[in-house]
């Protein structure tokens, strides 16, 4: 789940998680940007532990991104919990499926002077997204798409860019909800049904960047494309 908007983003995020309950999980976490930093709760267990994390500290920002996790690449974990940090902390990172290729990116990273805080597949796109921005968040996304093999709906944050967050898809369900002064991302439309009736759904590899005024989204040659 993601939202920009108005509000704060914390209990929008684990409404969204709670409506996502069937699905199953092993843990959850939240990440909310606030000025130049992003903040991260997450644990493993139900979501009232995350719920109870949050009680009278509950990260503040109008941003953010959620996730429920069900274990795939380590097991079930505080560490191992979504959202994610790059090495810097400058990004954070949601993600449903499986990046075939992680332990040779991996490699490829650590050559590179990065250590890994869990040992999930997910990490990997924080890093890679650290590794490639060079003051363009959409030229890190592709360079970072083209990087990664297997299947993704992500969800990303990046420090500093106030108000914004990122999301892309490939054989992974993704929705865009449209709100009025406000929008969101989910895995499924429920998640955000009792905010908006209006949704765009993005085709495979299509980068969209939300903001509480609009949603742009970018096709594989990032040209913009009307939904």
């Amino acid at each position: 789940v993601g939202y920009t908007g108005t509000r704060q983003a914390t209990p929008i995020l684990l409404d969204g998680l709670g409506r996502l309950e069937y699905r199953g999980y092993d843990s959850s976490g939240i990440a909310v940007s606030a000025g130049e930093e992003i903040n991260i709760l997450k644990t493993k267990g139900r979501l009232f532990e995350l719920e109870k994390l949050t009680d009278g500290v509950r990260p503040e920002g109008m941003t953010g991104i959620g996730h429920t996790r069900w274990a795939t690449h380590g097991g079930p974990s505080d560490e191992n919990a979504h959202p994610h940090y790059s090495r810097d902390k400058s990004f954070a990172v949601v993600h449903n499926g499986i990046i075939e290729n992680y332990l040779e990116l991996r490699d490829f990273l650590t050559d590179r002077g990065f250590t890994f805080r869990s040992e999930t597949d997910t990490e990997i796109v924080a890093m890679l997204l650290e590794y490639y921005f060079a003051g363009d968040m959409i030229d890190a996304i592709i360079k970072m798409r083209n990087k990664i093999k297997g299947s993704y709906a992500l969800g990303i944050l990046h420090a500093g860019d106030n108000g914004t967050f990122y999301a892309l898809r490939k054989d992974s369900p993704l929705v865009i909800g449209l709100g009025n002064g406000e929008n969101f991302i989910a895995s499924d439309i429920p998640a955000v049904l009792p905010y908006t009736r209006k949704f765009i759904i993005p085709e495979e590899k299509e980068i969209a960047v939300i903001t509480p005024d609009g949603v742009t989204v970018y096709n594989i040659n990032k040209e913009k494309v009307e939904k």
